[in-house]
């Protein structure tokens, strides 16, 4: 439920209407004016809009924005043309008549809202473009939003409040990057609206970094995931993953070592192997938020130090709230069509298959395993060493055969295996089967320089020229 302390989103449209040096354009195509009518019936419009509309046919709306290269309106694209488009026209023709004090702004918004055609992904963009100073450069606070209600005149209010939220963000909130991210939700809740991807650049957000943002939303619970490309770039996660065939490795990756790295490697091959096909595979080292709070606090610079790091050993990254493997899946497989691999290590297989530490999941262990392991998901299990026992030898090595489970749980697991529901990865490095993530940041808490030998050279490179994860030098 709304939180009853919030300024509602009439108070915050009439307060910005009283503004007078906040001024611009909505346009908006796909569930109506919302965003504007919330400045209209507030009353004072005439000190906020310079103008509203909404290019409701393709024709009108490609000659005035021009056609998109993906050939979809309802898309990041499109709606960044239609920032540009109208900020452009707004500042050419009001500026010399305007206040030298005025900020000027657009909000534009592009939406699939409920149809009466029957049902479809509700979904669509909600930017705002706009000067954070009185003469600045323009800055941008774009999101993706999910729009959850099941009658449309619903997601048209909905869209409305959360439009007057980011405008009302972009202008009261700017000193505060994490309140800017709450704020987005105000008067609303996550059954209503989800908000999976947010991106800022400009003169408003200097110092801000987009990926913290997306962190934000994760922490807050306005959506599961936030996802960074092998740039260590901020990204829409459905979107990436449509239609895809997904491998997904969990770890802390604190630091990323030469075993997560051959984990990475030799369990996509076992998958393409499988699949016969190499070209719609999608790799995701994934991070639980779990694991970024485990001293406690999500420590900004640890994430972001994390994500740089996989990035540049080209990897992306999924950062997620689902604590255990088959809630994971269950988000997964509702946005793919394709199959799923889980990478994972042998002790990981050990915990899933054993009842201890998982007394409190409402499913149960058959509950589980029926969540996790459907048609479409395989896991691929990665040998170990134990820990300190050195280099492996092909007979040390302990497999899925060699979990430490109950006696009546072996059966099951021998189920598993005669019907390919997983499978212990052949081919990999036995060199690096003796690396345990623990000792590795051990040993860089020590500024035991040994460690360098179990990363890439460019995780060690990084770890020691920025002193990462408590480097002692």
């Amino acid at each position: 439920m709304p939180n009853s302390h919030y300024l509602s989103s009439k108070q915050k449209a009439f307060q910005i209407n009283l503004d007078d040096t906040i001024y611009g354009t909505f346009a908006e195509i796909g569930a109506g004016q919302e965003v504007a009518r919330n400045f209209f019936q507030a009353g004072g419009a005439a000190g906020t809009v310079a103008k509203s509309m909404s290019a409701y046919d393709m024709v009108v709306s490609d000659a005035i924005y021009g056609k998109d290269d993906s050939g979809r309106y309802v898309s990041e694209s499109r709606m960044q043309k239609m920032l540009d488009k109208e900020y452009k026209i707004l500042v050419e023709r009001l500026k010399e008549v305007r206040s030298s004090e005025t900020r000027f702004f657009v909000l534009a918004n592009t939406v699939a809202a409920k149809s009466f055609k029957g049902s479809r992904d509700c979904h669509g963009w909600v930017g705002v473009k706009f000067q954070g100073r009185p003469g600045e450069k323009p800055s941008n606070a774009i999101i993706h939003i999910r729009m959850k209600d099941r009658e449309n005149q619903q997601q048209q209010q909905a869209l409305g409040s959360i439009g007057v939220n980011l405008i009302y963000g972009c202008f009261y909130h700017l000193k505060n990057p994490i309140e800017f991210v709450k704020s987005l939700m105000e008067n609303l809740s996550r059954e209503r609206v989800e908000i999976d991807m947010i991106r800022v650049n400009g003169p408003a957000f200097q110092g801000v970094d987009s990926r913290i943002l997306s962190l934000e939303l994760v922490k807050n619970g306005y959506t599961d995931v936030a996802y960074f490309d092998e740039q260590g770039r901020v990204g829409q996660a459905s979107e990436v993953m449509y239609k895809k065939n997904i491998a997904i490795a969990r770890g802390s990756y604190r630091p990323p070592t030469n075993l997560n790295m051959d984990m990475l490697k030799s369990g996509l091959a076992a998958f393409e192997k499988d699949l016969g096909d190499n070209k719609n595979t999608l790799l995701l080292p994934e991070i639980s938020m779990s694991k970024l709070l485990e001293r406690g606090r999500v420590d900004n610079e640890d994430f972001l130090a994390r994500v740089d790091i996989l990035a540049k050993l080209g990897q992306k990254v999924l950062i997620s709230n689902h604590e255990n493997f088959h809630s994971l899946n269950k988000y997964l497989t509702g946005k793919t069509n394709g199959k799923i691999a889980f990478i994972l290590g042998v002790y990981n297989l050990e915990y899933i298959l054993n009842e201890e530490g998982q007394e409190n999941d409402k499913y149960g262990l058959l509950g589980r395993l029926g969540r996790l392991l459907g048609n479409r998901t395989k896991l691929y299990v990665y040998p170990a060493t134990e820990l300190d026992q050195g280099p492996a030898l092909a007979n040390e090595l302990v497999t899925s055969d060699h979990i430490n489970i109950d006696g009546n749980m072996k059966i099951l697991l021998q189920f598993l295996q005669k019907n390919h529901h997983l499978e212990d990865i052949k081919d990999f490095d036995i060199k690096v089967t003796a690396i345990w993530s623990r000792k590795v940041l051990k040993m860089i808490q020590e500024g035991d320089l040994e460690f360098e030998k179990m990363v890439p050279d460019v995780v060690s490179k990084i770890v020691k020229e920025k002193k990462l994860f408590d480097f002692k030098k």
